[in-house]
């Protein structure tokens, strides 16, 4: 059986969900695209072969051809989107933020318990991604023993047109809270954020300093303007060695006395393989139930606590806690 996905949002991230949906994932069809650009929707919808499009997320949700729902629109326009997923009984997969807004994500949170069963999952896609996975393989086998610092690296070639000061964290560093607390298996305790002086709404790169609840110390690079290539990287240093994530190497070309590689260009390229694993896992849950790894609206709720603390910590040029509601079993 092949169950029909609508998509909300035919933007870049969208339209590149539906077509790894229509032609890399088994087991589900694009059944409908969504996006206030009615050319943009229809262009995207024949690329797909999707039998219709809506100009509105809310008439995605009430199609009764769509069973499951994939949320890529505009970040303030999440929350609403999964709580009407949620009154209609359809699972949702939501790119991240889950919701800018903390009580908003804390909304989501209770809606789904209330419900009794788990619908939500947000696109923290790196938890898919090979290097991540061996990261988190690595570290869970002990030979390294326990972990001390995680260092990440992010940056992209130009910042977004839509990006503002606050997306850094909000929209990217976003990424690296929820990894860290994948890979090291704890929350995030405090936050500190160094920016480049008078960058004012100038803003393209900041340096964070989290510090998890067992004393890990995780530090964060992003740089929106690095001007190369988009350009992904790990390392966890352990008590007795490291482990890192570097960008796929596959061709190395030697010209001219000098030796080179390629750099993608954004994170479609370094995350093609997680983003199709996610999906294809997604829809593994859509046909079993059985969560398969992916982010929950718990941990969504988790990340956008963490990005408030960055931004209360670079406003306030201070250190800030991390203030997070107890955890609920019904996310265990």
């Amino acid at each position: 059986m092949s169950i029909g996905i609508g998509v909300i949002g035919a933007g870049v991230m969208g339209a590149d969900h539906a077509l790894t949906l229509s032609r890399a994932v088994g087991g589900a069809h694009v059944a409908a695209i969504c996006d206030a650009d009615a050319e943009r929707a229809a262009r995207v919808a024949r690329e797909v072969r999707a039998p219709r499009t809506h100009a509105d997320g809310m008439a995605v949700i009430a199609d009764p051809d769509v069973a499951a729902v994939l949320v890529a629109s505009p970040d303030h326009t999440h929350a609403e989107l999964v709580l009407a997923c949620l009154k209609a009984g359809k699972p949702v997969l939501c790119e991240n933020p889950l919701s800018p807004s903390i009580p908003a994500c804390l909304e989501i949170v209770a809606a789904e318990q209330a419900l009794g069963r788990r619908l939500v999952q947000v696109g923290f896609m790196r938890r898919f991604d090979p290097g991540y996975v061996g990261l988190r393989a690595g570290l869970a086998a002990g030979r390294l023993g326990a972990a001390r610092m995680l260092h990440c690296v992010h940056r992209n070639a130009s910042i977004p047109g839509f990006f503002d000061g606050g997306m850094l964290i909000s929209n990217a560093a976003v990424h690296e809270f929820d990894i860290a607390r994948w890979l090291l298996g704890q929350e995030i305790a405090a936050a500190t954020v160094f920016a480049p002086p008078g960058a004012g709404d100038m803003l393209d790169r900041l340096f964070l300093v989290l510090e998890t609840q067992d004393g890990v110390l995780v530090d964060i690079e992003v740089f929106m303007t690095a001007g190369y290539g988009y350009d992904v990287r790990a390392e966890l240093v352990c008590a007795h060695g490291s482990i890192a994530r570097r960008p796929a190497d596959p061709v190395r070309v030697c010209h001219d006395g000098r030796e080179s590689t390629a750099v993608a260009a954004d994170w479609r390229d370094h995350f093609g393989a997680a983003y199709q694993r996610q999906l294809q896992a997604w829809v593994q849950f859509l046909h079993t139930g059985q969560p398969t790894g992916g982010a929950s609206a718990w941990d969504g709720y988790a990340a956008t606590a963490v990005a408030a603390a960055c931004v209360s910590a670079l406003a306030a040029g201070r250190r800030e806690d991390v203030r997070l509601e107890p955890r609920p079993a019904f996310y265990s």
